[in-house]
């Protein structure tokens, strides 16, 4: 097996979906020598905890320059990593687990986040890195033992904790491909496995991402079918108190990972590679508002 492979493969406790390239030299040599396997966890918050240890991997490689180079958001990675711990926090709070970083203050994820980045700008990088990790794990390891319906509110959304704990997984995967492009990086994709439940969240939302975007999907169906490793078809109800769904009014096909990071409010949905059917003013309406909640 190539070493990059293998690298990934002990980082994250998942088989590399495709083979890593043109990874910079102290990527290896940095992960190599600090890499960490994913916390122990419950079955359902595998695809969280891969994509914890898949960041951390590549955390392990960065150097000064790279943890003061904008990311995303203005934020550097810094900043970034800041913010990671920060709604992991807010969810280790709604459950119970333990909540790390400055004293708990405000629970909205937008101050929690100005409120732990500028606790961990005063700190080192790799003391941000290690907090961030300290915080996921501790998520993790609380999580060992928590029902996956227990219920849990973040942002005034209740919800049962494994759809947190996925949605917190997505955000993990995006801005660790975030990181991963500004250093000219190119990971392996989640093992099938954990990328499938994640997609069931992605297309569970859609009827909230119409809402929230003032659209009501009430008594529409739409048949979504994704297409890839960890893809699948669903038959969704697009009323968010529809109780099951109809005859479909429209049909979508996409590819699952590129699916997953237009809800993750990557791309612009106006040139999202779909291939749609039925009532395509419906499709384009459900594609558009699809980043609703990405933030």
């Amino acid at each position: 097996m190539d070493p990059v492979e293998r690298l990934y493969l002990d980082a994250m406790m998942e088989d590399p979906a495709e083979p890593a390239r043109s990874l910079r030299p102290q990527l290896l040599a940095g992960a190599r020598a600090r890499r960490r396997p994913a916390a122990p966890t419950a079955d359902w918050a595998q695809p969280y905890a891969g994509r914890v240890a898949a960041m951390d991997a590549l955390l392990a490689a960065a150097v000064e320059d790279d943890w003061s180079r904008v990311i995303v958001e203005g934020w550097t990675l810094q900043e970034l990593v800041a913010h990671l711990a920060a709604k992991d926090g807010l969810v280790a709070a709604a459950v119970g687990a333990p909540v790390l970083g400055p004293p708990l203050g405000a629970t909205d994820s937008a101050s929690r986040t100005r409120d732990v980045q500028a606790y961990e700008l005063a700190r080192s990088p790799e003391q941000t890195r290690r907090d961030w990790r300290a915080q996921a794990d501790a998520l993790c390891r609380h999580l060992a033992d928590l029902p996956p319906t227990t219920l849990a509110t973040m942002d005034g959304l209740e919800s049962a904790v494994r759809d947190h704990i996925l949605a917190r997984g997505l955000e993990t995967w995006v801005h660790t491909d975030d990181a991963a492009k500004a250093a000219r990086i190119n990971l392996p994709k989640p093992m099938p496995g954990h990328i499938r439940p994640t997609a069931d969240l992605c297309a569970r939302l859609l009827p909230w991402t119409m809402l929230l975007s003032g659209l009501d999907g009430a008594g529409r169906t739409l048949r979504l079918t994704l297409t890839g490793d960890g893809g699948g078809e669903w038959l969704l109800p697009l009323g968010v108190e529809d109780e099951a769904p109809g005859s479909p009014d429209a049909y979508i096909t996409a590819d699952v990972v590129e699916f997953c990071f237009l809800l993750g409010g990557r791309g612009d949905p106006a040139d999202f590679t779909a291939a749609v059917s039925g009532d395509l003013s419906l499709a384009r309406d459900i594609l558009t508002t699809a980043p609703a909640l990405s933030g």
